[in-house]
């Protein structure tokens, strides 16, 4: 029989903290500080990456190969969202350079 492990990852909250220093402690380093990521197997808390500089910590106890690499997709995508512009401003930038510089007049008509 094959059971499935349940993966959630999510930004931490403060409600996190004591996790977060478990983790640690388990890992052997320091606690993350900053916004960070979290990822749960069957609810507990099983590894961290901090979104700051992408230090990981895992719990060394527990299968987490694959939720590590998983985390690090998810922060690398969180970093390319939060880099990316808006959609107002990429399509600003698309517009002729002479489209806002029309008068208010011409707008208007």
């Amino acid at each position: 029989m094959f059971a499935a492990n349940t993966h959630v990852i999510r930004l931490t909250t403060d409600e996190d903290a004591v996790g977060l220093r478990r983790l640690a402690e388990l890992d052997s380093q320091r606690p993350l500080a900053g916004r960070a990521l979290i990822g749960e197997i069957d609810g507990t808390p099983a590894a961290a990456i901090s979104l700051a500089d992408g230090r990981l910590i895992a719990d060394p106890f527990r299968n987490t190969v694959a939720l590590v690499s998983y985390l690090r997709i998810r922060a690398q995508a969180l970093h390319t969202y939060e880099a990316s512009p808006s959609l107002r401003d990429r399509i600003r930038a698309a517009l002729p350079a002479w489209y806002g510089t029309r008068s208010g007049a011409e707008q208007a008509a």
